[in-house]
């Protein structure tokens, strides 16, 4: 079953902008109720309401990060190349933007509980984003036979291991020979 795009209300907007910014000042470790609450202006219970805890504010937080780097892509892709640019444009976006790029400078722990040891709300969006990507790149022949949720899944464990190494391998390769080397992975793992 297809999952709907989150949609916050006002209260949690407040809450998530006020995660937002302890996120960036503090790392994930500086959200607690009390700070969102005093931070948001609102009541420890009225947060409650809308999460059980801290750690799902950051969860939904970084969900909204996601939501917004991918409402930025106007169109799915739908040749190989396309899909290729538009994946390396995701992790440009990703790691210059001021959470994620905080939590793989500083907290890489923090980067791999949220967004590696399980398959959450983030990464589901990603999958789904990719998998119509690659169907209809399928459907111009650019891009191998296979299930575009698994190949989507494939796609997103390459990608997401570049972003998270590039930081231990900077020192070995240069930025525009990384980007090259990951086109080159992403288009071998599509092309027919």
């Amino acid at each position: 079953m297809e999952e709907r795009q989150p949609l916050w209300d006002a209260t949690q907007t407040r809450i998530l902008d006020a995660a937002d910014a302890l996120i960036e000042r503090r790392g994930v470790h500086g959200v607690t109720i009390a700070e969102l609450a005093r931070r948001a202006d609102l009541s420890r219970p009225t947060i409650y309401r809308n999460w059980s805890d801290a750690d799902d504010v950051v969860r939904a937080a970084l969900l909204r990060r996601v939501d917004g780097i991918l409402s930025t892509f106007s169109a799915d892709a739908r040749t190989r190349t396309a899909l290729v640019d538009d994946v390396l444009r995701f992790t440009t976006l990703f790691r210059s933007d001021p959470l994620y790029g905080r939590l793989l400078a500083d907290e890489p722990e923090a980067f791999t509980r949220y967004t590696l040891q399980r398959v959450g709300s983030s990464q589901r969006m990603i999958l789904r984003w990719l998998a119509r990507a690659i169907s209809s790149a399928q459907g111009d022949g650019s891009v191998r036979p296979g299930e575009p949720q698994e190949i989507a899944v494939m796609l997103l464990l390459i990608a997401q291991s570049a972003v998270l190494s590039h930081g231990t391998v900077a020192d070995l390769i240069s930025e525009a020979a990384w980007e090259r080397e990951l086109r080159a992975a992403l288009d071998g793992l599509l092309r027919p």
